[in-house]
């Protein structure tokens, strides 16, 4: 069948983008362990993300993803995203809502900005910033509003702590009032804060399977309106089911070095250094390489291996 192997594609269907690790916010489940202090030293420049953009223009990329730290907090984001959008490749947002004022929003709807992720990890402000220390409730709520109120419903994003559970139905029915396209959650993962705080952070399966079930009952109740996402792996499942089928695609973490995955160290190619197109191929490679190989298989019984996620190792067998 066509599409299965990593080899049938010439260049990847989509980039994910950090174009920073730096964010308002300290927030405890943080995958990048970003943060107000948390920026590279060594982070791409305007001139040099502007390169990139045009080389995935060029390599007939159809889909850009960008996360952070917070893409909004980055001066030459809009640079990037209208030399994209001019281009007709298709941009996803995920972002903390607190630069959405009104200028802003009306320059993602006219930049046709095709998905709009804002985290909110509570129904209530208390909740969500317990859990989101540094961040505004009110302004991620919103920037929700700004955009709806556009004809752009963007996708409320919630992840699930011991913090923060007990409102996660409270919060699915305030994404349905206040007219968001989609709710997105699933397992906490174990990458980041999270991971070194695992034991204290984590809910019990049990607990996490009743939130699940508690939504998918609610979802049913109201009645379609609000898509309901729930991410059905853990980190490690993942893992286990990418090593067989990798995702066509290509993470460039804030100082351009591309990575397999948000959960894997391993890193090999340098934006500064390699094309997107040789880092393409680098990346194929790397799939098969017996160390990444060996990592994925010890990362169930040996998870620590998982607090390495946001360090870059240089691979030598993609070389």
């Amino acid at each position: 069948m066509s599409g299965r192997s990593l080899d049938e594609y010439g260049s990847p269907l989509f980039l994910a983008w950090q174009l920073t690790n730096r964010c308002e916010a300290h927030c405890l489940a943080c995958c990048e362990e970003s943060g107000p202090d948390k920026a590279w030293t060594n982070e791409l420049g305007r001139d040099e993300a502007l390169r990139v953009a045009d080389e995935a223009i060029a390599l007939g990329i159809p889909y850009v993803a960008f996360g952070g730290g917070e893409p909004l907090g980055v001066p030459f984001c809009w640079d990037i995203f209208e030399r994209l959008a001019t281009a007709d490749v298709s941009i996803k947002l995920e972002t903390n809502g607190r630069h959405i004022g009104d200028e802003a929003a009306d320059r993602l709807v006219a930049l046709n900005v095709q998905c709009i992720q804002i985290s909110v990890d509570g129904a209530t402000a208390e909740t969500h910033e317990c859990a989101r220390p540094g961040s505004s409730f009110a302004s991620a709520m919103a920037a929700i509003d700004r955009l709806v109120a556009r004809g752009s419903a963007p996708q409320m994003v919630f992840s699930p702590t011991r913090a923060n559970i007990h409102d996660i139905v409270p919060a699915f029915e305030m994404a349905a009032r206040h007219g968001c396209s989609a709710f997105v959650t699933g397992p906490l993962m174990r990458l980041g804060r999270a991971a070194l705080a695992w034991e204290s952070l984590a809910c019990d399966e049990a607990v996490w399977d009743g939130a699940a079930m508690a939504l998918r009952a609610k979802a049913l109740e109201l009645g379609g309106g609000l898509m309901l996402s729930i991410y059905p792996w853990d980190i490690v499942t993942e893992l286990e089911r990418r090593i067989d089928s990798p995702q066509a695609m290509l993470l460039v973490v804030p100082n351009g070095r591309v990575k397999l995955l948000n959960a894997l160290p391993f890193s090999p190619a340098d934006l500064r250094l390699a094309s997107l197109a040789e880092a393409w191929e680098a990346y194929r490679r790397a799939w098969r390489s017996a160390e990444v190989r060996d990592f994925i298989a010890r990362c169930r019984s040996e998870p620590d291996l998982l607090r390495h996620a946001n360090e870059t190792w240089y691979l030598r067998e993609a070389a």
